[in-house]
């Protein structure tokens, strides 16, 4: 599916007033009319589960940002593994490379059914040279970039496996009071460092614990306060 955004039969047009595109910091400071013409070559995409958004090293047209989902940034590894370098979420935009000229340095999976809106490198650079602001705020958009990953090294890279394996389920947000969907074993694996088997093991571990509830396939609750205990410890 891949309707677009302007078109006005298209059946997700009411949620634009609350569209994260709308909210992008690209956007603000724009007119009405101007976002109105600026939107009009961005596509809105469903992106079924599994399915690969772009792979690492083609040609990287387009930015893209998160409406709703979870997508997975991976790299291939030499002995034929893969290494999950960051995880997307509502509001993330991706692909930022484009901007520099550079091809997708990661492949992006999506690991639930996912919303993106795709933007044209060419609406973005437009932007940069009518709008004064634009070079600040793909400043910032680049800088959390960098401190996502930075998390990722600091809080999922180090430690003991069960301390990574608590801040991983801190970071995808399953100690709400409604469950979350989580990845894989073998993706959480591959975001942790450690094997498939590991991390089943781990996860068994944190149920008998009850440290993990309501375990309905992939979708669980957490015990917020024994994670954080583990996490911290």
């Amino acid at each position: 599916m891949k309707p677009n955004c302007t078109n006005v039969e298209w059946h997700g047009r009411a949620k634009c007033a609350v569209c994260e595109v709308r909210n992008f910091v690209l956007f603000s400071g724009l007119s009405s009319q101007e976002l109105d013409s600026i939107l009009q070559p961005i596509d809105n995409l469903h992106v079924p589960q599994h399915a690969v958004l772009y792979e690492a090293g083609t040609v990287a047209p387009s930015v893209y940002t998160l409406r709703s989902g979870l997508i997975k940034l991976k790299v291939d590894l030499p002995n034929g593994g893969q290494r999950i370098v960051r995880l997307l979420r509502p509001g993330d935009v991706t692909g930022m490379e484009t901007l520099v000229g550079e091809r997708y340095h990661h492949t992006a999976i999506a690991l639930q059914n996912t919303d993106v809106c795709r933007i044209p490198r060419a609406v973005v650079m437009q932007l940069d040279q009518t709008n004064p602001g634009i070079h600040l705020a793909l400043q910032q958009r680049w800088q959390r970039s960098v401190d996502q990953a930075d998390h990722f090294i600091v809080a999922l890279s180090t430690g003991p496996a069960e301390a990574r394996m608590a801040r991983l389920l801190i970071t995808l947000g399953c100690t709400g009071d409604h469950p979350e969907t989580l990845p894989s074993r073998e993706d959480m694996g591959a975001l942790l460092g450690i094997t498939t088997e590991t991390a089943s093991r781990i996860m068994a571990e944190f149920k008998r614990r009850g440290l993990v509830h309501g375990d309905r396939g992939s979708d669980v609750v957490c015990d917020r306060s024994g994670l954080t205990q583990l996490a911290e410890g």
